[in-house]
């Protein structure tokens, strides 16, 4: 029986959370002392229950700064706000998912959910959400089936509902569905979208793909090639569901593609 306080509690801890980054840099030095500027000083505030792409050529620096925001690594300098609480390590509130499922191959689908509620101890408490879950993604018949069974659209919903049942307040996504063929691609776009609409769970998402920041994001951070910084950031101003064919989103993919392909030239002269 879940009681009215625990059910108030669960709501307040799923609350999606705003992100506040403020000149935050990336600095790498080897071991003889040659130092590598993976991202100059940048700032960037992420509304509670937005979703944000960050595109830009290979190397520029977006997954160093997801994973920066996941607690996964530090920044050279400037700070992260979850909220108004610091970033300065990993942290339950903040799920990461990224383009390799990275599934337990051990494990069954069913288990692989279940590793998060697991490691908190709250397993029995979760076993009906993992359940729902499995529905939600069509995973049920595969439940018991293991990572090497399954194809790689249903490994990734197998990620995507292991990162959500843990009811993270941000959701951290590094180019997730860059190995899927392009069918199953944007049939996870939809799921992810679905389940974004359902939480509203304030979402980054890093891509290389235009077409998939323009149709599941509502702002693009433009960044330049490295050392990273933002270039611009652009509003989406289209209504969902989107339509890739629709002239606004032609029009709005057509202006970034001009403005990336400056930024490079202006990067090499």
């Amino acid at each position: 029986m879940v009681t009215t306080q625990t059910r108030i509690e669960t709501e307040a801890e799923v609350e999606p959370a705003s992100l506040r980054l403020r000149e935050v840099s990336k600095t790498y030095r080897r071991a003889d002392g040659v130092e590598t500027v993976a991202l100059e000083p940048l700032s960037l505030d992420v509304a509670a229950g937005e979703m944000v792409a960050l595109i830009g050529p290979s190397g520029c620096g977006k997954s160093t700064l997801l994973r920066m925001i996941a607690g996964l690594e530090r920044p050279t300098s400037g700070t992260l706000r979850l909220g108004s609480r610091p970033i300065e390590g990993p942290g339950a509130e903040r799920g990461l998912m990224f383009q390799d499922p990275s599934l337990f191959p051990w494990k069954t689908v069913r288990r692989n959910i279940e590793t998060g509620p697991a490691a908190r101890g709250a397993l029995r408490e979760c076993k009906a959400e993992v359940d729902e879950y499995l529905r939600l993604t069509g995973l049920e018949p595969f439940a018991d089936s293991y990572p090497h069974q399954l194809s790689g659209g249903m490994a990734q919903r197998a990620a995507l509902a292991r990162a959500l049942v843990n009811h993270p307040r941000v959701l951290l996504l590094d180019e997730p569905l860059g190995a899927l063929d392009q069918f199953t691609r944007m049939r996870m776009q939809d799921e992810v979208i679905r389940f974004w609409k359902t939480r509203r769970t304030t979402t980054v998402l890093v891509t290389h793909d235009i077409d998939e920041a323009i149709y599941m994001c509502d702002r693009i951070v433009v960044m330049t090639p490295r050392p990273g910084r933002i270039d611009r950031v652009m509003d989406v101003p289209l209504e969902r569901p989107r339509h890739r064919n629709d002239p606004r989103f032609l029009k709005l993919r057509a202006e970034i593609l001009e403005m990336m392909h400056l930024s490079g030239e202006e990067e090499e002269s």
